[in-house]
């Protein structure tokens, strides 16, 4: 049974620094894409990164240069260290998953929900100004 359990969130001040886990349970996570989406109320859900099985990652704009993606094969764990944080980046944050899909898409439309089928239950991140 394919599961993502998500921690690591929290409230913190503008410039700050958090780091989200996703420890992984029920299959090979260096076989697939891993991911992390985010969504804020009354917003749609957003790619921000994404890692493949080559270990190419891909960020959305608005994080490229703050935020790093990152595995831990051994610990079956992924990571994303979110560095200058800023009140917009306040959201729920998702770990996901492409297992059973043949793909995850590249570049920029890696970053779709499309290509994901299993998801954590959510960390929320808030920044305050």
């Amino acid at each position: 049974q394919v599961q993502l359990v998500e921690s690591g969130g929290g409230s913190v001040q503008a410039g700050g620094s958090l780091r989200l886990s996703c420890v992984v349970s029920g299959w090979n996570m260096r076989a697939y894409c891993m991911g992390w989406f985010r969504q804020a109320p009354g917003k749609e859900r957003e790619g921000v990164a994404v890692i493949d099985s080559s270990g190419t990652t891909v960020y959305a704009d608005s994080v490229k240069g703050r935020f790093t993606i990152s595995q831990d094969n051994a610990r079956n764990t992924l990571y994303l260290q979110m560095d200058s944080l800023k009140p917009e980046d306040t959201a729920m944050y998702y770990c996901t998953t492409n297992v059973g899909r043949y793909s995850c898409g590249s570049g920029s439309s890696s970053l779709q929900r499309v290509w994901y089928s299993y998801w954590g239950q959510g960390t929320q991140v808030t920044v305050s100004s």
